[in-house]
């Protein structure tokens, strides 16, 4: 499996685009940035066929130190969830290693 960066999905959109690589790339920062603050303020972000981002609570639980033991609180805390879009599903569950890398030529 490899890694792809913010940078290298920068690059593909560049030369998909004809952009120059910094205007993709500061495009790209203010729509994670856009997505941020509004998951920040309690919102729900429905991108279609992509998936759907929100925040939940985690309850307050009882945790235990593997190392030591101890017994330790863990407060409750909201943390950020994605649920998968039709499309993706449909897409990376039917993707064999051959498919994406005859999508990347």
């Amino acid at each position: 499996m490899q890694t792809t960066t913010k940078r290298d999905l920068c690059e593909k959109i560049a030369r998909r685009t004809d952009n120059t690589h910094m205007i993709v790339k500061k495009t790209i920062q203010m729509f994670l940035d856009e997505i941020i603050a509004e998951l920040a303020q309690g919102n729900r972000i429905e991108l279609r066929d992509f998936g759907v981002f929100e925040i939940r609570q985690r309850a307050a639980r009882k945790a235990r130190n593997p190392r030591t033991g101890e017994v330790a609180f863990v407060p409750a805390k909201n943390v950020v969830v994605f649920k998968v879009g039709k499309l993706m599903r449909e897409k990376v569950g039917n993707a064999t290693p051959t498919q994406e890398t005859a999508q990347e030529m």
